[in-house]
């Protein structure tokens, strides 16, 4: 059994190297609309954790028996992002959702769900559970109305797992049934003469320009409350915050690269996400073309948590293509198990030089959230100075008003003394 499951996947592999996957074709409709259609060969790299106390890697493809999942891909409606979820075997998933900013298309997140409950894929794991992984740095982009084609292998890392995309052509927000015969061909495929087809790259007239005017600072950013919920509807995760996105980008109209702060806005923003034994994960998205992306991380050994990783997409109206940011080596927001974390001063999360997060009035729960509300708060460092000052300042005042009290008494004293009747 081992053997042939071995052989299997060797010949998996190799297949996948040269490039013989097979691809398989699904279409989500809205009626009898296609919103998405794509064409897709992957494989994927899973790293688990065996009964033997070590781990294993193994290589699977998409089958060609993948099917849509019709409950849980949609056309998007509202703040709702478009998403094409396709499911093979026994609880394996492979979901793709997309964002536009009108110009141009992306695939904002890509998410793998795998079963370690089924032993042909995964002989020995240790665990039974339903594995979900997400990855919101995936650079796959075309302009609006033109089909995404790209031959050369793109892949993409999940947390302990990767999938690698090979001959894809697919299209989001169609305007008819069947993929454009135009094509927004990917950087890897273009020759290394030709500049790469970005909306960017538009014949102007040599009409002059004035530079704009620098933009109103967006002020602080409204609170959200924001949660996500496992699949029998229980809240696992809560979070309240205000966010205010520090970018820096290239800007097309004003010919230079532009710092921009930039408010999510609750009301437009929706939140995902998922929760697991020492990971947990809150996707927000405003409008379609902001996904920002939380990862928290459990150390077990020490019942802290911790915020290890931040991703940004962006396809903003004036960038030449989404902007794009991710650091999976954070170590902010630190909580005890059991206790939220809270900080109601400003604080900057720096993730990458191009990009840092500014929160206001914060407060995060990622495990153990019990009767969908916050627990005791560890409060952040900042808070504790802040109430520290107060303290410090009326202590001082009252040893000074002492000690005045202090040298008048003996002053008196000693005017007293030198006036005694002979």
């Amino acid at each position: 059994m081992k053997l042939s499951h071995s052989f299997a996947v060797l010949i998996i592999a190799w297949f996948a190297g040269l490039g013989y996957i097979q691809a398989v074709t699904f279409e989500v409709k809205d009626g009898n609309s296609t919103c998405i259609k794509a064409e897709i060969s992957a494989s994927f790299s899973i790293t688990y954790n065996t009964s033997s106390n070590s781990t294993s890697t193994v290589e699977v493809s998409l089958p060609d028996s993948a099917a849509v999942d019709t409950d849980s891909s949609s056309c998007g409606a509202d703040s709702s992002m478009p998403w094409l979820v396709a499911v093979f075997g026994p609880g394996h998933a492979l979901g793709l959702s997309f964002s536009t900013n009108g110009s141009l298309y992306s695939v904002a997140n890509v998410t793998l769900q795998y079963n370690l409950s089924d032993t042909s894929i995964f002989p020995e794991a240790n665990s039974s559970d339903v594995v979900t992984v997400v990855s919101s740095s995936v650079g796959i982009w075309a302009t609006i109305n033109t089909t995404y084609h790209c031959v050369s292998p793109t892949t993409i890392a999940l947390g302990g797992a990767a999938v690698t995309f090979s001959s894809m052509r697919l299209e989001a927000y169609m305007p008819g049934n069947d993929l454009s015969p135009t094509e927004s061909v990917c950087l890897a495929d273009q020759a290394s003469t030709t500049a790469p087809p970005t909306p960017a790259m538009t014949t102007t007239s040599a009409t002059p320009t004035t530079t704009p005017p620098a933009p109103t600072p967006p002020g602080k950013p409204e609170q959200g409350t924001y949660s996500v919920s496992n699949s029998n509807g229980t809240v696992c995760l809560l979070a309240q915050m205000g966010l205010q996105l520090n970018v820096s980008f290239f800007s097309p109209s004003q010919n230079k690269t532009i710092q921009e702060l930039v408010n999510l806005s609750p009301n437009l923003t929706s939140s995902s996400g998922s929760c697991g034994a020492s990971s947990a994960m809150l996707v927000l998205t405003q409008e379609r073309s902001t996904t920002l992306n939380f990862t928290f991380t459990l150390n077990t050994t020490s019942s802290r948590y911790h915020l290890s990783g931040i991703t940004l997409l962006a396809n903003w109206s004036d960038v030449a293509a989404p902007f794009s940011a991710s650091n999976s080596s954070l170590d902010y927001l630190r909580g005890a198990l059991g206790r939220s974390y809270m900080c109601s001063a400003e604080q900057t999360l720096v993730v990458v030089p191009t990009f840092s997060l500014h929160t206001f009035r914060l407060q995060v729960q990622p495990f153990q959230v019990s009767t969908d509300q916050f627990a005791a708060a560890d409060e952040c460092q900042v808070d504790q100075d802040q109430m520290l000052i107060p303290i410090i300042v009326g202590a001082a005042l009252a040893g000074l008003v002492l000690i005045v009290l202090i040298a008048y008494l003996i002053g008196r004293k000693r005017s007293h003394a030198g006036y005694q009747t002979i």
